[in-house]
């Protein structure tokens, strides 16, 4: 585990490489934030994103989380953005404060249904595969996007905040720019039909 100065200075770095890049495109930076993510690390990744001023921290794996939430005091929001099986969806409704990978229909009804139960909305983003990548989940084009949509805002224990996707991993930096272009796209044909921003 490197040391919590390491750790800062890191931060500080992809913050200022943020800023560089929204200066390069013309966008605020204060539309982007960065989301760290504890997975495979220690409580003490927690801890230290806490310390430094990180609202939220991301982890992959639903375990994974249940340990390390029982680990830390540290009080930030604990976000889903890996797979979520079916079968571990009961302790993501419990232990998470978002999950943004909602990526099928049948899990959105099970998530509302726990939900309910449990007495809370469930904040949740709908995964798509705008990459069209085979190695990722999500919806694979607009109609399948629409069907979670439809399934997911109708829910009354689920509040939909917004899309999420993860482009493949490559070099060309052309293939994440389609695959954001893609979710776009997708998105605003879906606030046009629900009437609602995303």
């Amino acid at each position: 585990m490197i040391s919590y100065e390491e750790f800062a200075a890191n931060c500080q770095d992809v913050l200022e490489r943020i800023e560089q890049a929204c200066l390069a495109c013309g966008r605020k930076k204060d539309s982007v934030v960065l989301l760290p993510v504890t997975k495979t690390h220690l409580y003490l990744a927690v801890e230290y994103a806490h310390r430094y001023g990180f609202l939220a921290i991301g982890e992959n794996r639903v375990q994974e989380a249940v340990e390390k939430k029982g680990q830390t005091p540290a009080k930030v929001r604990w976000e889903l953005i890996g797979h979520l099986q079916s079968n571990k969806a009961k302790q993501a409704v419990a232990t998470f404060d978002r999950i943004q990978s909602l990526d099928s229909p049948e899990l959105a009804l099970r998530i509302d249904r726990l939900a309910g139960e449990s007495g809370k909305v469930m904040p949740v983003l709908l995964q798509a595969n705008a990459g069209g990548d085979p190695a990722k989940f999500g919806a694979a084009d607009f109609d399948g996007l629409l069907k979670l949509a439809d399934v997911a805002m109708g829910a009354p224990n689920l509040q939909v905040e917004g899309l999420m996707t993860i482009p493949a991993l490559d070099a060309d930096l052309e293939v994440a720019r389609m695959a954001f272009e893609t979710l776009r796209n997708w998105r605003e044909k879906l606030e046009s039909r629900f009437g609602r921003k995303l």
